[in-house]
């Protein structure tokens, strides 16, 4: 499991797994052993049988020799697609089922008929999530033309005011990226882009203090072959693709290697709910709101987003085995 949400994206997949009759083993990210061992007496503080899910402190090339136990019947795994590939090769080898949810680079389509001011507040807080280290942060705005002056103006507003700063510190709104190398790869994506023809509108600069911080950055005109287009942006940079009609921007949409997440953002509810139905390529697609992850609604992705659902009955369902029983 993964840093980034470090109990909630464990009890994701540790509650319904549970729940079916299943026990768990748990390799978290190195990063938070504190958080790993805290979920494990979490269960144990509630009831549940001492061995039945477990923390393993080991190193990730430990991961594939518990992958080919004979015990271990099924993998699930949060995290990068070459991660995820590795883990996936490994289980395939040994026959044993995966659910994967990978990267993502959720669009976000603002047709021409959308509210401005609605469009950039839902767009602001889907791109600030968590830092913008989210698998399901929106991160590529796909925005009719029409529209378009006046969304960019609200949504640089938006973002300018965020208050980045020490996370203890009240009234910090946004604070640090987790690692200077995350940081850097992101800074690095940025000036790519700007120098193969994007516009800066906002940030776009590192701060000048210790911590790995990188302000909200807002850069439009993005267009293929940019890493802005093309690439995960993990952290709080917005990427503007300006479109001409709602047809090139449900094109635009579906021209990435991810599916993990997508919204809709409309003035015509009726109409946004068909294009999230039937046009976009993602395993979740929100109309007027931001992808979020809910009990009660299935979670997962397609295309190199991964496969498998967490969450609902669809989540539930991932790791039993159906059997039939016939008698005569």
């Amino acid at each position: 499991m993964p840093w980034n949400f470090p109990f909630w994206q464990v009890f994701r997949f540790a509650a319904p797994s549970l729940m079916a009759g299943n026990a768990a083993l748990l390799k978290h990210a190195s990063n938070v052993p504190g958080c790993a061992l805290a979920i494990e007496q979490i269960f144990r503080d509630a009831g549940f049988p001492q061995n039945l899910f477990r923390t393993l402190m080991i190193a990730s090339k430990q991961v594939a020799a518990l992958i080919e136990h004979p015990l271990v019947r099924a993998v699930t795994l949060t995290g990068s697609g070459a991660a995820g590939r590795a883990v996936a090769s490994k289980a395939g080898a040994m026959l044993k089922k995966t659910v994967l949810e990978l990267g993502g680079s959720d669009p976000y389509l603002v047709l021409e008929d959308a509210d401005p001011d609605l469009a950039a507040a839902i767009c602001a807080r889907g791109r600030l999530v968590n830092s913008g280290q989210s698998c399901i942060a929106a991160k590529r705005f796909i925005v009719v033309e029409k529209v378009r002056p006046a969304f960019e103006k609200r949504f640089v507003e938006l973002m300018s005011r965020t208050r980045m700063g020490d996370p203890f510190e009240h009234g910090t709104e946004m604070g640090p990226l987790a690692r200077h190398d995350l940081r850097d790869t992101l800074h690095r994506q940025v000036t790519s882009s700007v120098a193969k023809g994007a516009r800066l509108l906002l940030g776009g600069t590192v701060p000048n203090h210790p911590g790995a911080y990188y302000p909200p950055t807002v850069i439009t005109d993005v267009s293929k072959g940019m890493p802005a287009y093309e690439e995960e942006l993990f952290g709080p940079v917005a990427a503007i693709i300006p479109t001409r009609s709602e047809v090139e921007a449900i094109a635009v949409a579906n021209d990435t290697a991810f599916g993990l997440g997508g919204a809709v953002i409309t003035g015509d509810l009726a109409r946004g709910e068909i294009i999230a139905e039937t046009e976009i390529e993602a395993g979740m697609v929100f109309v007027n709101d931001n992808v979020h992850s809910d009990p009660r609604l299935p979670f997962g992705g397609i295309k190199e987003s991964g496969y498998g659902r967490e969450l609902s009955a669809y989540g539930i369902r991932e790791f039993v085995n159906i059997k039939t029983v016939m008698v005569a």
